[in-house]
């Protein structure tokens, strides 16, 4: 296993081939920053960029589905070259979403002045912004921001360009990897936000990749494809489509590994690409705006349809969350959700276990050590399991619980 304290869940496996680096460096051809601008109050950080210095580089990128996307999200879908983007430019504090006219224009100021700052063309630069919706961005405070920020550049920046996309985080979620491949070793960095309006409809958050690996956009595009999947669109927080997500992968090639699609290190640099990423959805759960635990269901039987009904009600379900966070072994609150996600089954053949302790069998409730049930979901991380008939299918979700403190935060957001 991976040595360090990034990889903490029980529910990721890590190859013993990857290793947690701590020096605080990006892979090779990648510079970052973040730095105050005015954005957010109290002079914390609120703008980030990263910077590949290499020609080579090549990209792939998500966004939110969202009916009501972002400036930054249109603006880039629209007119960056995804497949080519050497630059990506952040603000938090405010979202730039629902703004208009003006805030594509925003957006598309932030974009010409963080290529001027990386020396490329804009269309070869991806904007993000994180924050308040429907608010306009305060544009001057931001490219002033973008065009000092080219001297704080450095390739132990990730730090500094993870504390500065925060939002409602209680803390910077980012790791960098150290991956032995046949050719040589790459580096991979992550770093995110994400903690409040999380849906397994892909996420709420921001994320960037870094490698030093060298692959062509294509295969950045199939990775990132598969990774997302198996991450960001199994994870819940409240169940909500932000207007901003975005997920970007950068691939500078400065190591001279190159990945080749359908060999080991394809296969080994995708593992440890889905540890990396599943462990960051993880820690979005496990942020939670004030969470205490993360729930993993897994709904197994039935069919594809049925299983992804079934894994959304259960990760979505307010009922069930509140009981996680008060550890309430309240198994009802289950059962109602998968009822409720497939309507007219009555009488509902299903089975439920809770941390591999059985409380129901085919729709009822059957004898169980209660003790050790009200242990087990006291636990940082609880596992739920969801039977219902058939074979074949299977879907996951992992998702936070809801508590006083989700309320507060929500309710005082702009105030």
């Amino acid at each position: 296993m991976v040595s360090g304290s990034f990889f903490s869940s029980r529910w990721v496996q890590c190859p013993d081939y990857v290793t947690e680096v701590a020096d605080g460096r990006l892979p090779g051809g990648f510079r970052a920053a973040g730095v105050a601008c005015g954005v957010k109050a109290g002079g914390r950080r609120d703008l980030g960029l990263v910077i590949s210095d290499s020609k080579e580089t090549t990209s792939a990128a998500r966004f939110s589905r969202s009916g009501a996307q972002s400036a930054p999200v249109l603006l880039t879908r629209q007119e960056s070259k995804i497949w080519e983007l050497r630059a990506v430019v952040v603000n938090s504090g405010n979202a730039n979403a629902a703004t208009g006219r003006r805030g594509l224009d925003d957006a598309g100021a932030m974009r010409a002045a963080a290529a001027a700052v990386a020396g490329v063309e804009p269309n070869h630069v991806a904007v993000a912004s994180t924050g308040v919706i429907g608010v306009p961005l305060p544009i001057d405070l931001i490219t002033d921001g973008i065009a000092h920020v080219g001297d704080q550049l450095r390739i132990d920046g990730a730090a500094d360009f993870a504390e500065a996309i925060r939002t409602t985080d209680a803390f910077p979620k980012q790791v960098t990897l150290e991956i032995a491949l046949s050719t040589g070793t790459v580096r991979l960095s992550v770093q995110a936000k994400g903690a409040g309006m999380i849906s397994p409809n892909f996420a709420t958050l921001l994320v960037f990749v870094q490698t030093d690996a060298a692959m062509d956009a294509d295969e950045a595009e199939l990775l990132l494809s598969v990774c997302t999947k198996r991450s960001f669109d199994r994870i819940s927080v409240d169940g909500q489509l932000s207007t901003s997500d975005t997920i970007v992968l950068q691939a500078s090639g400065v190591s001279g590994v190159r990945i080749e699609p359908k060999t080991e290190d394809e296969r080994r640099f995708g593992e440890a690409l889905d540890a990396a990423l599943r462990q960051v959805a993880l820690l979005v759960a496990q942020d939670g705006e004030g969470a205490r635990r993360v729930g993993r269901v897994v709904v197994k039987g039935g069919d594809e349809h049925a299983v992804q009904r079934v894994a959304h009600a259960v990760a979505d379900s307010p009922l069930v969350k509140t009981a996680l966070y008060g550890g309430d072994p309240n198994w009802g609150r289950i059962i109602q959700a998968v009822g409720a996600a497939l309507p007219g089954a009555a009488p509902l053949q299903v089975d439920i276990s809770i941390e591999g302790i059985v409380v129901c069998v085919n729709g009822s409730y059957v004898r169980h050590d209660e003790q050790a049930l009200r242990e087990a979901v006291s636990h940082q991380e609880v596992e739920y399991e969801v039977v219902l008939p058939g074979e074949g299918a299977e879907a996951e979700r992992y998702f936070s619980d809801l508590g006083h403190e989700y309320v507060t935060i929500n309710a005082e957001y702009t105030t």
